[in-house]
Order: structure tokens, then sequence, then C-alpha cells
């Protein structure tokens, strides 16, 4: 568990985030290997996945600042990170960071949906420089001698498919501007969906159900974890109201 102190800014957070030891997103070698269990079950290429030694290089060339100065490692959570990190933190903040926007923009087929039917998972688009609001979300600070293992995990967990272009950005909090990894959307990626619609979007999400849970389920837990940190997304709000009456309709 993470030290008490880590929630001083944000109180209301503790008792409301999934520990570490009991986060089904922290891919140990044991989790690992039953997700590629899975994938075999579902009919899913031996190569649904990026081999280990790919997503070990992007680790070290993206974070070969931070590792070799043994700095601490702030990362940007906008999704299910701010409920589930999965990784060993020692502080969170809040954190907004400029010229971006949330969107379901990335299909999976394992995680929160299948290869018949895949869901849509976060991910992060620019928007620009001129975007007065940006990205609202959380920055948790992983401890200097804590870095290398649990960078790892996370790396395991968001760059399973490649799906983001990991970089290290400036991001405000109210307690001070940091360097932090931020998962941006890989736009050249397969499984990249910019052209969908918001009601076809809703109509995925209303569906969809994958080993960790229904794709209306990770919208839910972001709704209600915006509604505990007064975070005001009219994109996620927008398309809350459209599931739900998608799924209102199809249980009348």
């Amino acid at each position: 568990m993470p030290p008490d102190n880590a929630f001083l800014h944000l109180p209301e957070l503790q008792g409301r985030l999934t520990p570490a030891h009991a986060s089904g997103l922290r891919l140990t070698d044991e989790v690992l290997a039953e997700w590629d269990a899975q994938a075999r079950c579902q009919g899913l290429p031996a190569h649904w996945r990026l081999p280990d030694h790919e997503v070990e290089q992007s680790r070290r060339e993206v974070l070969s600042t931070i590792t070799s100065q043994q700095q601490d490692l702030w990362v940007f959570a906008y999704g299910s990170l701010m409920w589930n990190p999965g990784f060993h933190f020692g502080e969170v903040r809040r954190a907004c960071l400029p010229g971006f926007a949330r969107r379901f923009a990335l299909s999976t087929t394992i995680g929160r949906g299948t290869p018949d039917c895949p869901g849509l998972v976060l991910t992060l688009q620019r928007t620009g420089d001129e975007d007065p609001q940006g990205c609202e979300g959380l920055a948790f600070r992983i401890p200097a001698p804590l870095v290398e293992d649990e960078s790892r995990m996370l790396w395991r967990r968001e760059m399973i498919t490649g799906a983001y272009c990991p970089q290290l950005l400036p991001l405000p909090t109210p307690q001070g501007e940091v360097q932090a990894l931020v998962l941006v959307a890989n736009t050249a990626h397969t499984h990249y969906r910019a052209d969908l619609s918001l009601q076809a979007t809703a109509a995925t999400i209303a569906t969809a159900c994958g080993r960790i849970g229904s794709n209306r389920d990770y919208l839910e837990q972001l709704v209600q974890q915006c509604g505990v940190l007064g975070i005001e997304d009219a994109y996620v709000r927008e398309l809350a109201a459209l599931v739900n009456a998608a799924a209102y309709s199809s249980d009348r």
C-alpha cells in the first residue's frame, strides 16, 4: 500500500484506488502468461502482443535520463490508471495536460472486448495548444528506488501492443510543474480508431466485454473517479449519457 502521506494533496482518493498487489493489470510473469493463454483461447495470433524485448527497449529509451540520474518518475493518469494504477507510488496530485483530450479511440480484443466484439479504451489525442482546458487527470510519483521494477510493470500493461507513444512531457500540477511520462495515441497503430462518431463509440462501449470486464464498467469507473475529483469532461459526460440510453433501450 502507498504511505498515507501519498494522499496529502488528495485525501479523497484514499481507499478509492486498487492496491498494486490486488491489481489484475499488474502484468507479472504469471499474469502475462494468463493473458497469453486467454489470447490463444480466443484465436488471437501468437504475435498478438509485442515481444518482450521490444517493450523493454522502448522503456529503456524513454526513461534513459530518469534511470541514469536515479530520479523519481511521474506518470500522468487519464484513464484506468486513475483508479487502478497497478504500481507502487509515493505521491499523487491533480494534473492537467494542455493541448490534449481523452478519447475512446483504441480498439481492444482482449481486455475489454473480444475478437468478435472489440471494445474501446482511452487514449490521448492532440487538440492543439489553443485548447484552453486540456486533459485533467492525476500525476503519480514513483520513488527513484522503485522506478526500475514499477516502470517495467507499467510498460508491460500499456505497451503490450505498442498502441501508445510514451513521452516525457511537462505536466502542470497545483504544486508545481513536473516532467511526466505521458502515453499519447499511436495514430499509426492498427487498433487506432480516430474516425468513430460519438454514437458509434457509445454503441461499442454498451455491448463489448472482455477478460477484465465490460466496456461499460470501464466508462462508469471513469465517470465515478472524475466525479470524486470534480473533473468536468463534456466528452465523457455526453458519451456516458448515450451509453446509458442504449443500455436502457436494450433492457426494455
